[in-house]
């Protein structure tokens, strides 16, 4: 029998543990023949390492005084080849109850060692795996709710240390009070094991009593034979995403808001404009009348500037703003803003210099956008520069570069604020009075929009009153263009005005009529549709949210019913890119936000509908 089995070794040793004998399961596992290791001893197949620790003898010695022996370990083949093998040893005594000597018996256990080691080092893979994934909690439960694992992610996302958790029900973990927390902890559960998941966000308590907005998810796990062994849980700490997600959702609120109320503002804004461009009309106005004028113009300018400050904070925050791609002459935007800020240097009696020379300097950009930044910078040094104080605008070309320096003698920027003197709503320090004033927008919409146009904007300044600041704008050069000036047409050019706000529509015809057109007005979009196919005005200059017919639906009916349509000119309190792109798309020729810019309105007809001799205002 002994000698048909194969695959156990199985032999006897001496008292000693000199090999007695051998079978085939032994030469079959171990590699040699019988005459080869009968009368040798047994250590022949050990490690060298365990024959030092004098291991073989050990396991007699306890095979002798205890019966028997068993054991797994390394052993060795002929070849000198390594298997696992369990052995036992079993002691044999004379009938006497002396100790005749030992049986052996070897079983090769490689294959399964092997696959235990592979089993071994997968599941400390995934222990490795899960213990260092830090940014979600991922834990096991057992069938009734009870922790029974805890990684890192677990112990930073809510502070309990393994010890704290393992072995208590998981509704712990529940912002609710404890009866609230353990019914719907056992809910959890329930629809996990009816539907293979569940899955929710609300609120969970780390251990130090803070809230924190959680995802989780819960899963029952399974064994191979289908019975339920527990539950898996992931908690994702959302916090700082909903925390996000809702300023998002706040910034899209105000950026809504800041529009309606940019449109809300410019409509009465509008007739004001107007009535300041007719009192200018005024032949021999009283002092009086000089004096409300020149207040209105200035308050006025005011109010508009911050409107269209506030609403370019909309479309900085999203992303929105654009510039168009023009020739446009540097000399010229530092004159227009010179001349949109000569009324509060003069105010504050500043001696003010310009050595911006005598030739044009064209750069390809968007020229209101270039009078804006240029514009906030003569601005902001014109409100902190102290009264009598010198103010200075610059322009040189270097190489291929333009560059705008403007410069003041002021208080100058602390260097503790110069980093972030572009970023949205950083003011210097003002005292209770504010006499500066102002919402801290205009250098970053400055340095957003020369950033737009692939410039530079910079500071300079040692930050000692008196010394002051400088601001450099770098711009590209561009080649000059060819311009193809518009001749004049005989007759005066009709003008059509259409606008809901009856203020508004009547100050418009007045000023426009200042300039020598003859103008009509009709005030919502049904009439404009019949006053344009009846009269076919030259230019029509048309409000967009009017009744009966929107300024889009006018302008799309006007296009189904004329051949040739007149110049449609959108005059609108809605001023965000999505208009202008509608406008656009639907036919219109130009884009013009409420208050009317006169110079740009004047320049605009001219090109539109010239008239041979256009009157002085």
């Amino acid at each position: 029998m002994i000698e048909a089995v194969t695959d156990y070794a199985i032999f006897l040793l001496d008292v000693n543990g000199v090999v007695q004998t051998w079978n085939a399961g032994a030469h079959r596992l171990k590699g040699y023949e019988a005459h080869e290791v009968i009368g040798q001893h047994f250590s022949l197949f050990y490690p060298l390492e365990l024959v030092q620790k004098g291991w073989p003898t050990h396991e007699l010695t306890e095979a002798a005084r205890l019966g028997r022996f068993e054991d797994e370990g390394w052993r060795l083949r002929k070849d000198g080849t390594r298997f696992w093998a369990n052995i036992i040893i079993t002691r044999l005594l004379q009938p006497t109850g002396e100790l005749r000597g030992f049986c052996k018996i070897t079983r090769d256990l490689t294959e399964r060692r092997e696959h235990e080691e592979l089993v071994r080092l997968s599941e400390e893979r995934f222990r490795l795996l899960v213990d260092n994934v830090r940014d979600f909690s991922i834990f096991m439960l057992d069938p009734s709710g009870h922790v029974v694992s805890w990684n890192t992610g677990a112990e930073k996302i809510s502070g309990f240390k393994a010890q704290d958790v393992i072995g208590q029900h998981f509704s712990m973990f529940y912002a609710e009070d404890r009866p609230v927390a353990v019914a719907a902890a056992e809910e959890e559960m329930k629809t996990a094991l009816s539907h293979g998941r569940f899955e929710d966000e609300g609120w969970r308590l780390r251990k130090d009593g803070s809230r924190y907005w959680a995802r989780v998810v819960l899963t029952p796990v399974h064994d191979e034979s289908g019975c339920h062994r527990g539950f898996a849980k992931v908690t994702q700490d959302l916090t700082q995403t909903r925390r996000v997600s809702a300023l998002e959702d706040e910034g899209r609120r105000v950026t809504d808001f800041l529009a309606m109320l940019g449109h809300e503002l410019r409509n009465p804004l509008a007739p004001i404009g107007h009535v300041a461009a007719l009192l200018d009309s005024e032949p021999s106005p009283t002092k009086t009348v000089t004096v409300a004028r020149q207040v209105l113009r200035r308050q006025l300018h005011q109010i508009t500037r911050l409107v269209d400050d506030l609403l370019d904070v909309g479309r900085i925050t999203t992303g929105k703003v654009r510039v168009e791609r023009k020739p446009v002459d540097v000399r010229g935007v530092v004159l227009q803003a010179a001349e949109s800020v000569d009324s509060v240097m003069r105010a504050k009696q500043h001696h003010f210099t310009m050595d911006i020379g005598t030739e044009p300097v064209w750069v390809s950009g968007d020229q209101a956008r270039l009078v804006q930044v240029v514009s906030n910078l003569l601005g902001n040094a014109a409100k902190f520069t102290g009264r009598g104080g010198r103010l200075r605008v610059g322009m040189t070309v270097d190489g291929a570069m333009v560059e705008i320096r403007v410069r003041d003698n002021g208080p100058g920027v602390p260097p503790h604020l110069q980093d972030g003197v572009f970023n949205l709503f950083v003011q210097g320090r003002q005292d209770i009075s504010r006499t500066e004033g102002g919402l801290g927008l205009g250098l970053s919409l400055a340095k957003h929009l020369v950033n737009l146009h692939g410039g530079q904007l910079e500071l300079f300044s040692a930050g000692i009153p008196g010394k002051g600041s400088e601001f450099v704008v770098r711009l590209r050069v561009a080649d000059a263009p060819h311009d193809v000036a518009a001749a004049p047409r005989a007759g005066q050019p009709r003008v059509l005005v259409v606008d809901d706000n009856i203020d508004a529509a009547n100050t418009l015809q007045l000023l426009v009529e200042t300039l020598g057109y003859d103008v009509q007005v009709v005030y919502d979009g049904r009439a404009a549709v019949e006053a344009i196919t009846r009269t076919r005005p030259d230019v029509v200059l048309l409000d967009i949210g009017l009744p009966e017919l929107s300024g889009l639906e006018v302008a799309n009916e006007v296009g189904l019913r004329l051949v040739e349509a007149p110049a449609l000119v959108a005059v609108t309190g809605y001023n965000q890119p999505a208009d202008r792109d509608a406008t656009l798309s639907a036919g219109f020729v130009a884009h013009l936000a409420k208050p009317v810019d006169l110079t740009r309105l004047t320049g605009l007809l001219q090109q539109l509908a010239p008239i041979a001799r256009p009157r002085a205002h």
